[in-house]
């Protein structure tokens, strides 16, 4: 272990010897460098020249050896500690001495004949300089970094508790749970704070400028991260939010409002977003985590910087981000104008600007996942600015519950994390705005709550040829209602006609028993048709019952509405494969390029 605290395979050094007689000072310093490399010693208090510039009184020769061959620096290794008895007999025998110990004894005793002798091992140290503290303690935190990862280490749980600020938004869960977990993610682009002035409106209290809402399977083999764009027109709720003095205030909600209002806007707090959230997608969310800009700049720094891609070259004034194509590695103030870009990608919308951030994120748990935990400094450093950077709810507002959390989801590999946006379409009232693509959205949202995962896996067997579909006007079929609400049949053979001109649809009433679940019953011979139909109602391939033989020219098809059918043009069965339209990317893919 050398003296920052870094362990090392192969040093067998006792930290004792890590303290050196330097002999022209005549105080003892300590060693920084690893055995077998230089290191500078600091100048003597009241010499303001480097000693490489200043010589041994009365000789004219430079400092550093008593003969003056050498530098100020002795680059022979550091002895062990199990050695020391020898070399000192080694020395008395008039051998020479096998370590840099002896030699420096030896130096020592030149350079100082003049002296009152040579300076006991055991001599009083000096008072620690504050760097020398800082060295003490940064080797102390390190050591309890890797009893963290044991499952212990209470003074940096504190220390790190310490770092984190929380917000009660009246809902408090558990970190662990069985089940499916949603949290949100949510990026606030405000404007004040330490760090975060000089970006856009001075003193905003922030918007919730950047939200993605990560689903992670019940099994903890998949995630799904949904972002949401922040000019989406949507439906913001009434939110309750606790006050400084313990009170509960209630935001009142607004409609056909821009997303990114739900948060900092009339005093909502991050339980309005999540509100706002479990609106519009259906899904129960369990947590939420709310960074700045720092976090970006903080967390791309203790990572020593994230890789992203340019396929051309890229100059946006406004993020101030000036990149050549190919490969680069941002950290720092690079690292935030990379994800603040859009003016000078694509079309330069919000859109655009959401696959930067995917494209960042992306490499950026690549890189925690293979580089961060693999020593404690940089697990440390890690841990340091995840928590300075990070606002959480109070379900997850300790470090211990943070962790808890956190060691509950790692084990999604990073091939079966997706990133996906919510489809959009552009808004006809307002250019500058975007409203929801509920054709595609819709089926997205139902995916994910069925837990059903967007990765895309390795699919077994041969994939079918495509059958064709049958045009509307040949769409035959009866429909029954055999378990859903009462009058869905008739409900059904009016949205049939009305909406997808199936005229040859009609009601066969009530099915003769009741059925758990939709399906369709067809011959051979209908397939085309059947095809078309199944795509309208979202049917599963289980729901669709083929015959062995082919039907008459005019004998419709059934379809009996079972216990799962809730309304026409709704999915009997959330789809498992991901929808038309859905713009998405795998986050082990690092061939994604900003274009």
């Amino acid at each position: 272990m050398d003296a920052q605290g870094r362990g090392r395979a192969g040093d067998n050094v006792d930290p004792a010897d890590q303290w050196v007689f330097d002999p022209n000072t005549g105080n003892y310093e300590l060693r920084l460098d690893p055995a077998g490399q230089a290191a500078a010693r600091p100048s003597p208090r009241k010499a303001p020249r480097s000693r490489r510039a200043q010589g041994t009184p009365g000789t004219g020769r430079p400092a550093g050896t008593a003969d003056g061959r050498g530098g100020d620096t002795d680059t022979r290794p550091l002895p062990t500690q199990r050695g020391r008895r020898r070399e000192g007999a080694a020395a008395d025998a008039g051998e020479r001495p096998t370590g840099g110990r002896a030699e420096r004894r030896a130096a020592g005793r030149t350079a100082m004949a003049s002296a009152a002798g040579p300076a006991s091992r055991r001599k009083p140290k000096p008072k620690k300089s504050g760097k020398k503290k800082a060295l003490y303690w940064t080797a102390g935190a390190l050591g309890f970094v890797l009893v963290v990862g044991a499952g212990g280490a209470f003074y940096l749980y504190e220390q790190l508790n310490g770092n984190i600020d929380k917000v009660d938004v009246g809902v408090e869960n558990d970190p662990v749970t069985d089940g499916p977990v949603n949290f949100l993610i949510i990026g606030t682009d405000a404007r004040s704070g330490k760090g975060n002035q000089g970006y856009g409106d001075a003193g905003s209290v922030g918007h919730a400028d950047t939200t993605i809402l990560m689903h992670v399977s019940k099994d903890r083999s998949n995630a799904t991260a949904l972002s949401i764009p922040r000019d989406l027109i949507t439906d913001i709720p009434n939110c309750p939010t606790k006050q400084k003095d313990g009170s509960t205030k209630t935001i009142p909600g607004e409609k056909g409002v821009r997303f990114n209002t739900s948060l900092g806007q009339a005093g909502r707090d991050p339980g309005c977003t999540w509100r706002t959230v479990e609106k519009l997608t259906g899904l129960e969310i369990k947590h939420f985590m709310m960074a700045d800009f720092n976090a970006v700049k903080d967390l791309s720094e203790a990572v020593d910087g994230v890789e992203v891609c340019a396929a051309k070259p890229i100059n946006d004034p406004k993020s101030h981000l000036k990149l050549s194509a190919g490969r680069h590695v941002v950290k720092g103030e690079q690292a935030l104008a990379f994800v603040r870009t859009r003016h000078a990608i694509g079309f330069g919308s919000d859109l655009d600007r959401i696959k930067m951030q995917q494209q960042f994120l992306s490499s950026l748990i690549r890189k925690l996942k293979s580089d961060a935990f693999s020593s404690p400094g940089k697990l440390y450093d890690v841990s340091q600015a995840a928590t300075k950077a990070l606002t959480v709810d109070t379900g997850i507002g300790t470090a211990k519950k943070l962790l808890d959390f956190g060691t509950d989801l790692k084990q999604v590999d990073i091939d079966k994390v997706t990133f996906a946006t919510v489809p959009v379409l552009d808004n006809p009232e307002d250019p500058a705005t975007v409203i929801l693509n509920k054709a595609s959205a819709d089926p997205l949202f139902r995916m994910v709550q069925a837990d059903h995962t967007l990765a895309k896996g390795k699919k077994k067997g041969k994939k079918g040829a495509p059958v064709k579909k049958a045009p509307p006007e040949l769409v035959r079929v009866d429909v029954s209602n055999g378990g859903g609400p009462i009058g869905a049949a008739q409900e059904t053979v009016d949205w049939l006609q009305n909406t997808k001109a199936a005229r040859l649809s009609t009601n066969a009433g009530n099915a003769p028993s009741k059925v758990a679940t939709t399906r369709l019953e067809y011959a051979p011979n209908q397939a085309d048709q059947a095809a078309t139909l199944a795509e309208w109602m979202g049917l599963p391939k289980s729901a669709l019952k083929k015959s062995s033989q082919d039907a008459g020219d005019r004998v419709p098809m059934k379809l009996i509405l079972g216990k799962d059918f809730e309304e026409p043009g709704t999915p009997v069965e959330a789809p498992t494969e991901t929808p038309d339209g859905v713009q998405n990317v795998n986050a082990d893919d690092k061939n994604i390029c900003a274009k």
